[in-house]
């Protein structure tokens, strides 16, 4: 059996913690602030070489938002994220992340304050997602509401049935 390779060329991964809570009929999201603290983000992370990528997750919106609950094993969308700068070392890079949904049932103090975890509605978090950021990776973020929307939507109507 031939061993997989990867390419140099290919992009890094991470993995995010998309999480949510229902209040009544409506849907919440979690955004946490960058490090830089300039603009807001799901929790995410490198993955674990010792845990799935969906605990990875989980253990990001642990450490990032200080919350717990109900993630799904399988991601639900992949999207472009981007760090950095171009003006400053080592300029700006990107990365593939997985998302996976996480419905959250308790909330904690984050073990990292600074990333300040704030609920949004599926608009404002949009609005949100998509300050200060190029239009390209602003779409990708948008992007993500409107996949997890639509995923619940769907798992809501497979229950019906």
């Amino acid at each position: 059996m031939a061993s997989a390779r990867v390419s140099q060329s290919a992009l890094p991964l991470q993995v995010a913690a998309v999480c949510y809570r229902r209040r009544g009929q409506a849907i919440e999201f979690l955004l946490v602030n960058t490090n830089g603290g300039g603009k807001w983000t799901f929790p995410k992370g490198d993955p674990e070489p010792a845990m799935s990528h969906c605990q990875a997750a989980e253990r990001e919106a642990w450490e990032e938002a200080g919350v717990r609950g109900r993630i799904e094993s399988r991601h639900f969308h992949l999207y472009l994220h981007s760090k950095g700068v171009f003006w400053k070392p080592p300029g700006v890079r990107e990365f593939v992340i997985k998302a996976f949904l996480m419905e959250v049932e308790q909330t904690e103090t984050s073990h990292e304050p600074e990333r300040n975890p704030t609920w949004f509605s599926p608009d404002d978090a949009k609005k949100t997602l998509a300050k200060g950021r190029e239009v390209k990776y602003a779409r990708e973020m948008q992007a993500v509401v409107d996949r997890a929307l639509a995923h619940m939507d769907s798992l809501k109507a497979a229950i019906a049935r």
